[in-house]
């Protein structure tokens, strides 16, 4: 049963490492019509942070419990 928590938790802070990764959505400057506004790309970027941080306590409380 650990290691299915600890693969879903590093699962959710890898998604959330690409959350914070994409969260501008734009190409380049190439099709700026299509990117984000900077309000929507904080909400990504932030959801990505907490995605993140909540895989990395789940991890780090997994591993006290020995």
């Amino acid at each position: 049963m650990k290691t299915v928590i600890n693969t879903v938790a590093g699962l959710v802070m890898v998604v959330g490492i690409i959350a914070m990764a994409g969260s501008a959505n734009d190409c380049g400057g190439h099709c700026m019509e299509n990117a984000n506004t900077l309000g929507e790309m904080l909400m990504v970027a932030g959801v990505g942070l907490t995605m993140f941080v909540f895989g990395a306590i789940i991890l780090l409380k997994n591993s006290e419990e020995a």
